[in-house]
């Protein structure tokens, strides 16, 4: 529960920063405010999930209607800190699921708003990676650095095939959860193309194939999905293929 909490807190920073990152506005200041009113959002006003729900989900002073994204971000911030503690055990193997998470959250976000994903936090979670591996599982680098290498090797290839269809950002987004992830990347790389032609199949037939095709699709948000997928079920998922086609 404790967990959940803390990753629900996390998750009303995590909204500011998919709200301000690609805006280049500071991400400490200033305080929250009702976009509409300028009021400035009182700390009582801002506890996660609980306020929005007290004030129906509306700004207290000018009762502008707050979208029912921000606790929802804030909600499943906390189940997925929640769910990786209870999978990795509450010592020092969660350390890398909760970056992971922590940083996907934002990037999916931000990815779906402006269809871009900021080197700055591709880089903070690379660095993360290293940082943590080296302190906690130092046996396993090379392992993620190759991982890291193929994940995004294969979208750099997908990008000079086809650039329009894939931006660098995804590329980088790759070796990011490569360095987490490692060998687990591939479940991760194979659920993203996996929903991602499924929901692409289905905007085709919602639009028509010429409409479809020119519909843009952010894939970090797929990317961020296999990620999560991985994180839980890779390792049984990579032994799963190994024991049956290797």
């Amino acid at each position: 529960m404790l967990v959940a909490i803390v990753g629900a807190i996390f998750g009303s920073f995590l909204n500011v920063v998919a709200y301000r990152l690609p805006r280049g506005e500071s991400l400490s200041r200033p305080r929250s405010r009702c976009p509409q009113c300028q009021t400035q959002i009182k700390a009582w006003d801002n506890v996660p999930v609980l306020s929005w729900l007290a004030l129906r989900g509306r700004c207290r002073t000018c009762k502008t209607p707050i979208s029912a994204r921000y606790p929802l971000v804030e909600a499943v911030t906390g189940l997925l800190c929640a769910l990786v503690v209870l999978a990795k055990g509450p010592d020092e193997d969660a350390l890398l699921g909760l970056a992971l998470v922590l940083l996907l959250v934002p990037i999916a976000l931000i990815d779906l708003d402006h269809q871009i994903i900021p080197n700055k936090l591709t880089a903070t979670g690379a660095i993360l990676a290293a940082a943590i591996l080296a302190l906690t599982a130092r046996d396993a680098i090379p392992e993620h650095a190759i991982a890291a290498t193929a994940a995004g090797g294969f979208l750099l290839a997908a990008w000079f095939a086809y650039p329009r269809g894939m931006g660098m950002g995804d590329v980088k987004l790759a070796a990011m959860l490569g360095l987490f992830l490692g060998r687990e990347v591939a479940a991760g790389m194979f659920v993203a193309f996996l929903v991602g032609t499924l929901v692409g199949g289905a905007v085709m037939a919602a639009k028509g194939v010429q409409a479809g095709r020119k519909t843009r699709v952010p894939f970090g948000p797929f990317l961020a999905l296999g990620g999560v997928v991985a994180l839980f079920w890779g390792d049984a998922m990579v032994d799963w293929y190994l024991n049956s086609f290797a």
